[in-house]
């Protein structure tokens, strides 16, 4: 039974090993994709993490800053 599945009367070999080459390249695009949002995160907090008060609502009153932060943008 299990013999015949991992076979799929000769077609296993192509299956098993494009499903392989899916998963690998799916976790490898993870993991990359991780690290990158994990470093601008990373630098985005030690550029404005330590915002004093007052230029955080000089960042907030900016145009620019309201359209990148306001919840109901439509694309």
């Amino acid at each position: 039974m299990i013999n015949e599945f991992l076979k799929m009367n000769g077609y296993g070999l192509y299956v098993w090993s494009a499903f392989s080459f899916t998963l690998l390249s799916f976790s490898t695009l993870y993991v990359i994709t991780k690290f990158q949002y994990v470093k601008e995160r990373n630098k985005f907090v030690s550029k404005f993490g330590a915002l004093d008060s007052k230029r955080a609502e000089v960042a907030r009153s900016q145009t620019i800053n309201r359209e990148i932060l306001s919840s109901n943008q439509s694309i």
